[in-house]
């Protein structure tokens, strides 16, 4: 189907919203309460019968609120399911598949632990099409197939398809000069980068002893959250002695927050702002609906010993494990940035509006927690933003100089 072509809705993703709309209703109801119960009750004065009149009415109020929402909720869910009605949903393939995206970005860990069909399963795509791991299938969608494959990864809060921007895409440039495979990962970024490492690890491992012909280089290209995944799944594939580390050859690295984003670590302090006081505390719960692959950007996780022995929104300093860059592939970093280079502050601060420089980069304060990526193997463009680096046509000449050395 086309990009452009008009999407429509089934009724599992119907369905889907529907539990979406009702848990949020529930949400807002406990927020609400709590909110009410702190006006209505002040830490440290006494409780009167008034208050606790007061109390237990509103209690059976917002009680009979979520009882209600849940059984409105529960049988229009029901309903849909069995009628199995589509609807236009106004917009193209294209958009309904950004939103999507942004929706697995922001609330991946929810949509699946709640089995909710709006959440996407990481797949390998081609042409927005799932790609199934066996050599059949394999041959059908590259006839040609060769020994050369190449990995593309996107970001945070996006897909597959949106590696073309401004009608440029680095994957398919680079394998139409330079003859590799392009394959597309597709997955579900609100989930912990450990976890998607993990899965990835696994797919690869799968991908390679399905390919068709002997894989004689495995090359991945990078952008955003999806280099931190990169590297996650290369650390359990040696650790499970996966036959596809062996084939890795090169890492391509564009805007990668090796050491973590700022804009993260702002919403961590907004965390602990509102945990501050009573009468603010509430409103806390919004911001810690923030999926985990989000909170995982605050300093870069990798592996599962970075989040899980502590509650991921708490305050903390950065103690995750450091693992250095692969010795058997060569890895290549390149940053952008919004300002010019004259403007350093700017530059160094805010780097390509989510990135900072030396994030990108892999330097740390810490000269111990350096990636030192070989100075030949990285570069900076300037007037240069997030998403620009998937356009940018100098950019794409170094990718393949690079590619091709």
């Amino acid at each position: 189907m086309k990009r452009t072509s008009k999407a429509k809705l089934s009724s599992t993703e119907i369905a889907g919203l529907v539990e979406m709309v009702k848990d949020s209703t529930i949400n807002v109801t406990d927020i609400a309460e709590e909110l009410n119960r702190r006006i209505a009750e002040p830490p440290g004065l006494p409780s009167g019968p008034i208050r606790r009149t007061v109390g237990t009415i509103s209690g059976m109020v917002y009680s009979m609120v979520r009882s209600i929402t849940n059984l409105v909720g529960l049988g229009v869910e029901k309903s849909i399911l069995k009628l199995n009605p589509t609807v236009d949903s106004g917009l193209t393939v294209g958009n309904k598949e950004v939103l999507r995206s942004v929706l697995n970005g922001v609330l991946g860990d929810y949509l699946v632990n709640k089995n909710n069909p709006l959440a996407i399963p990481m797949q390998f795509r081609y042409q927005g099409e799932a790609i199934e791991l066996s050599s059949d299938h394999i041959r059908s969608v590259y006839p040609k197939t060769g020994g050369k494959i190449l990995l593309i990864i996107h970001g945070l809060c996006m897909n597959d398809t949106q590696w073309t921007r401004k009608n440029h895409n680095h994957g398919e440039q680079l394998a139409k000069e330079l003859g590799l495979t392009p394959i597309y990962l597709y997955y579900n970024g609100g989930l912990h980068i450990s976890d998607n490492g993990k899965q990835l690890s696994a797919l690869l491992e799968k991908l390679i002893i399905s390919w068709p012909v002997p894989v004689e280089q495995l090359v991945l290209l990078t952008h955003s959250m999806g280099g931190l995944l990169a590297r996650s799944a290369l650390y359990y594939g040696e650790k499970a002695r996966h036959q596809w580390t062996n084939s890795l050859s090169k890492i391509l690295f564009l805007g990668t927050p090796h050491h973590g984003a700022p804009l993260e670590r702002m919403g961590n302090y907004v965390d602990q702002f509102l945990d501050a006081t009573p009468f603010t505390k509430p409103f806390s719960r919004l911001g810690k609906l923030r999926s985990p692959g989000i909170t995982d950007l605050r300093f870069g996780n990798l592996v599962d010993e970075d989040w899980n022995t502590f509650d991921r929104f708490e305050k903390r300093i950065d103690e995750r494990q450091h693992f250095p860059l692969p010795q058997n592939a060569r890895c290549y970093a390149i940053a952008a940035a919004i300002g010019k280079k004259e403007d350093a502050i700017k530059t160094r601060v805010w780097g390509d509006g989510l990135v900072p420089i030396n994030s990108a980069l892999g330097i740390h304060p810490d000269p111990k927690r350096c990636l030192n990526f070989h100075q030949d193997n990285t570069r900076t463009y300037y007037e240069t933003s997030h998403l620009d680096l998937l356009s940018s046509g100098a950019i794409y000449e170094q990718i393949r100089e690079w590619v091709e050395e």
